[in-house]
């Protein structure tokens, strides 16, 4: 009898990954013909397949099978990301990056916790939990955004990798926050600062040392021989690069994304590839990125819980303002205006204080935080989900007016 529950299911996840193919792969293309992200029609979809409407698409959050999904395809799409910068626009735009995904996270929660607490009328410990579950920004969202819309390089470049360094400190940040929440320790700027510095530095390492060796392996004019193995190789050095950052206490987002950006950049230690194969690994990893995407927006959407959300709507999208049109300026201007030598213009700086959609990450952690069972977990979830939403509705879908209103796109350069 267990054997055919056991078959039962498998038949039931399969029919539903399906579903969720066929109709990304539909809705995908009606995103193209209609000139928006992909990334927010497939939320869209997602709440329509969900339980709670057709009910096409049930998976839990706090399952095996949806953690799966969301950590490895947030490490390919971040893989996908890191391959697409160019060291020589991040050389100019370090140091605004290094400040936003530090002391931006720190401005942003700080912001956002005291909207929470007045808006909310939860406890303050609380309030800032909430706030620094949602105060990093998305990779899984933005990365894909700014491979349908080109914009300005050091612009799209800056944004991106922000978003990928942030993770490590949204995360950490969220944790000392419930270790006070739970009674279970003090806050200590120096151990969190000690803390980010280990996990940055650790990921830092393990994605170099792996993209070189992967660029080694199938770019190298003598030692190439796993050159027709490409994209088995880059599929096997993310799971290795996130795995491999995570055991030691890393952050293993940011191993993945320095591997890609090592990988795209092979050039600068004089490997290259031959333009066919050169072709194929670019055409796979398109192709994987675009089904990760499918994957993750589509069971994010299936996820909400609209009784709950409902509950704390009205509140929760007052927070979520505060949080877009306040938080996020302030910690843009904050952390850009000091970095002197990238020579920031207004019109930039308005893009990036638009351009912070809230996604996989955040909510990864608000489920976490709903296991833990900490103090409101549920309202934290719900406004967490509002974000999500709101951000990628709203923000992802008028990226491409935007960019146009402040000459930033690529075309009209």
């Amino acid at each position: 009898m267990e054997g055919a529950a056991a078959i039962d299911l498998a038949k039931h996840v399969l029919a539903m990954f399906g579903i969720v193919l066929a109709v990304g792969t539909f809705v995908g293309l009606l995103a193209q013909k209609l000139r928006v992200p992909d990334v927010a029609v497939f939320l869209l979809v997602g709440m329509l397949l969900g339980p709670e409407l057709l009910g096409w698409v049930n998976l839990k959050a706090d399952s095996a099978l949806n953690q799966l999904i969301l950590i490895f395809g947030s490490c390919y799409i971040l893989f996908d990301g890191g391959a697409s910068l160019r060291l020589k626009v991040l050389k100019e735009v370090w140091l605004t990056i290094l400040i936003l995904a530090t002391a931006g996270v720190l401005i942003t929660a700080a912001v956002t916790s005291v909207a929470a607490y007045y808006l909310l009328g939860i406890p303050f410990m609380a309030a800032l939990l909430l706030a620094a579950t949602i105060a990093s920004t998305d990779p899984a969202t933005l990365v894909p955004v700014f491979r349908q819309i080109r914009i300005k390089d050091r612009v799209a470049q800056t944004v991106m990798s922000e978003s990928a360094f942030n993770d490590a400190t949204g995360a950490i940040v969220t944790f000392a926050v419930l270790g006070i929440a739970l009674g279970k320790g003090e806050f200590s700027l120096s151990a969190a600062l000690w803390d980010l510095l280990q996990q940055s530095s650790v990921g830092l390492v393990s994605g170099i040392v792996l993209g070189y060796l992967a660029a080694l392996l199938i770019a190298h004019e003598k030692f190439a021989f796993l050159q027709e193995y490409a994209p088995l190789v880059s599929l096997m050095a993310v799971i290795g690069a996130y795995l491999g950052a995570d055991g030691l206490q890393a952050s293993g987002f940011m191993a993945v994304f320095v591997f890609g950006i090592v990988l795209g950049n092979k050039d600068i230690f004089g490997f290259a590839m031959e333009p066919g194969e050169q072709q194929k690994l670019e055409d796979y990893v398109m192709t994987t990125a675009l089904i990760m995407r499918m994957f993750i927006f589509i069971l994010l959407g299936a996820q909400v819980d609209f009784a709950l959300m409902q509950k704390y709507l009205l509140p929760g999208l007052g927070v979520v303002a505060v949080f877009m049109l306040v938080a996020r300026p302030l910690a843009v201007f904050a952390c850009a205006l000091p970095d002197r030598g990238a020579k920031w213009q207004r019109n930039e700086l308005l893009f990036m204080c638009w351009t912070r959609e809230t996604g996989v990450i955040p909510g990864a952690l608000a489920g976490m935080l709903l296991g833990m069972g900490a103090p409101e977990a549920k309202a934290i979830a719900s406004v967490t989900f509002i974000a999500i939403l709101v951000t990628i509705l709203l923000q992802a879908t008028t990226t491409r007016w935007l960019a146009q209103k402040l000459g930033l796109l690529v075309e009209q350069q």
